[in-house]
């Protein structure tokens, strides 16, 4: 068979079979037009060779048992064995190693995560003396690119649910970070607001957005991934706590907000929902203050 063919039988490229013929692994014979053809037992060999790459041996490595092959005799030899235990061997050496990187990486981020994020508490504000107020007339750009002003959020009653931070799938946040009150349940609760969003509009929401101390890149990539029917506000150097007196948690680098909910009725602080013990299911907790409020 031709070189196209037996890569395609195979599941490899025709560059893997060149090198294999290089090393003098897999031989073709030479026809009088100068082409190559394989043999039949050229696919056996080939899957040999691949087999056992994936078993974490090299390619010189697989010699004996693709010469083997070739031989006619597919029993295991003492060169073979020799040639497992010695890739074994490697490879618990290579797991040791990889063990104590790992545990060096964990160590460093424990250390990092208590010098940024194990302080106490910024501001202690009670958040409940927003009522009967309005918030001042800040200007963002939400995460579907709007402009929002929370001095002028039209009429109506808005939810804005504020909270700490959100990860990102395969991105592990330093386990000091999740222990910021109030970190954990973020992703939770933004699924739940998500799953209940027309809910809370027939409760008497006229509009939801959410807010952290998140960059835009954060929020439109969580908005994204979860699919959200309302919109982020980045506020990442925490103006909103500033000029409101939100409560927020600091130390080192790391400025977070605490989690609260603030429903604001014709651009007034209506209700203000805090502590907030189960983010999870927090949607429901302002979905019946909403219902209640209906005539």
């Amino acid at each position: 068979m031709r070189v196209g063919e037996l890569a395609r039988r195979t599941g490899t490229t025709v560059r893997a079979l060149r090198y294999y013929e290089s090393v003098g692994l897999v031989v073709p014979r030479r026809l009088g037009n100068g082409y190559r053809e394989y043999e039949p037992i050229a696919e056996r060999q080939v899957a040999q060779i691949r087999e056992l790459m994936a078993l974490g041996l090299a390619v010189e490595e697989t010699r004996p048992f693709v010469e083997s092959i070739a031989d006619g005799d597919e029993d295991v030899c003492a060169a073979a064995i020799a040639t497992f235990r010695s890739t074994v061997t490697g490879l618990q050496t290579r797991i040791g190693e990889l063990t104590a990187q790992r545990d060096a990486l964990d160590a460093r981020i424990d250390e990092a995560a208590r010098r940024v994020v194990t302080g106490a508490p910024t501001s202690e504000n009670d958040p409940a003396g927003l009522v009967g107020a309005r918030l001042p007339p800040l200007h963002f750009y939400a995460s579907d690119g709007r402009p929002v002003d929370l001095g002028d959020l039209g009429p109506g009653r808005t939810v804005i649910f504020v909270y700490p931070l959100t990860g990102r799938p395969g991105v592990d946040l330093p386990r000091g970070l999740l222990e910021v009150h109030g970190a954990r349940g973020s992703t939770d609760q933004a699924i739940w607001l998500r799953d209940h969003h027309a809910e809370l509009l027939a409760a008497g929401a006229s509009r939801v957005y959410g807010l952290s101390a998140q960059s835009t890149g954060y929020q439109r990539e969580l908005a994204h991934r979860l699919r959200l029917p309302y919109p982020l506000i980045p506020d990442p150097k925490l103006t909103l706590a500033a000029a409101a007196g939100l409560p927020t948690r600091t130390s080192g680098d790391l400025a977070l907000y605490d989690r609260l909910t603030l429903i604001i009725a014709d651009d007034v602080v209506e209700h203000v929902f805090h502590p907030i013990p189960d983010p999870a299911s927090h949607a429901l907790d302002v979905m019946s203050w909403l219902t209640k409020l209906r005539p």
